[in-house]
């Protein structure tokens, strides 16, 4: 069965989490994904690797630029993780590549941007969601700003918004024909991710008070997270009141007899927050479950991640479906690591790489991998 991105070539440099993530998404839906290793490296810990092959490459070496640039003569897509700068001193920047192939998409992965004034600063995830604005957000009232492990700005709005820079440029290349630079910074990106709460903050509707005590982000009752009685959670997020109506019922209260203040009284809101606290540490997890399965309640367990079932290409397309990450040990995860090199001599050889030429390659050790030992060639 066809996938949407069969027959789209792209080359991926090897680097941290971001990059590794928008090659992940176009090789999960099709895309021949070519990781351009380093020669010198013995392992890659790259555990985004499925359905990817691999060419070591020595890019310290005349030899070893010119076969990667070959290589972008024939591609789609590269994908460069590299700080501003980089590539331009290996003699890969975009005016050079964009040269021999004007139709290639040369997407550039950064923390910062290309340019600005923490453009050529080393920095995380943690970092460029503290710049962006939408770290301040984050966490409980009169406490410290709280992170989300590096998912937000790594991959939210890097890795994702890469492979979004990509398939536009793509869809724009068929119109004029002509290829460009995706300019994907991770700052950008969760920015930009931040739109709402930037929006309805600035238009005066949600987000008006300090950090953790409004309605989304942890001073509200009904929309939290409560440990139950075996030491588990059950997250809820009752905002409309239809769902809360649910919620108080689940929970064995009456609106009335019970003498309840309205759902929206913040002032009431910290006595309410001890009330189902109270109350949620009465059953286990599963009893909550039970209680509200199946209803509009917005109540769920909070389940262990690292339990449920292996990640899954999203969405989901019907008609063109993503390929399974089903590696040729029959795992369900597939190959978590791709031998760096392990495909270095056929990826040659569908560039249209003589056999003397790799032989000269190997001499100049401007590549390496599997079957390339001098002796074999």
């Amino acid at each position: 069965m066809a996938t949407p991105l069969a027959g789209l070539k792209v080359l991926e440099i090897a680097g941290l989490a971001p990059a590794p993530f928008a090659g992940k998404i176009l090789s999960d839906f099709g895309a021949d994904v070519v990781r351009i290793d380093r020669s010198t490296s013995v392992m890659n810990l790259d555990v985004l690797a499925q359905n990817k092959r691999s060419i070591a490459l020595n890019l310290k070496s005349p030899a070893g630029i010119e076969t990667l640039i070959r290589l972008c003569e024939k591609a789609d897509v590269i994908i460069e993780p590299f700080r501003p700068g980089v590539m331009e001193r290996l003699g890969l920047g975009p005016d050079v590549l964009l040269k021999r192939n004007p139709r290639l998409v040369y997407a550039r992965m950064t923390g910062f941007g290309q340019q600005g004034h923490y453009a050529k600063m080393a920095g995380h995830d943690i970092n460029y969601l503290a710049i962006s604005g939408v770290l301040s957000t984050l966490g409980k009232h009169d406490d410290k700003p709280a992170f989300p492990i590096n998912l937000l700005a790594d991959f939210a709005g890097g890795g994702l918004m890469c492979a979004l820079g990509v398939l536009l440029a793509l869809q724009e290349r068929a119109r004029s024909g002509k290829g460009q630079v995706v300019d994907a910074a991770m700052i950008d990106g969760v920015s930009y991710i931040g739109s709402f709460v930037y929006n309805m903050q600035k238009a005066g509707a949600l987000f008006q008070t300090p950090r953790g005590t409004g309605q989304l982000d942890g001073g509200a009752p009904f929309y939290d997270t409560y440990k139950t009685k075996d030491g588990k959670y059950m997250a809820v997020g009752a905002i409309e009141t239809e769902f809360y109506r649910l919620l108080i019922k689940g929970l064995g209260l009456d609106q009335e007899k019970d003498q309840l203040p309205e759902q929206m009284d913040t002032k009431s809101w910290p006595r309410m927050k001890e009330l189902f606290t109270k109350i949620f540490l009465s059953k286990t997890q599963e009893e909550w479950v039970t209680v509200f399965d199946q209803t509009d309640a917005c109540v769920t367990p909070i389940l262990d991640y690292y339990e449920m079932p292996t990640p899954a290409p999203a969405p989901r397309l019907l008609r063109t479906p993503a390929r399974q990450n089903a590696g040729s040990n029959g795992s369900e995860d597939g190959e978590m690591f791709l031998e760096v090199g392990g495909q270095s001599k056929e990826i040659l050889e569908e560039a249209g790489f003589s056999e003397q030429e790799i032989r000269e390659l190997v001499a100049k050790n401007a590549v390496a991998g599997a079957g390339l030992e001098k002796s074999s060639l």
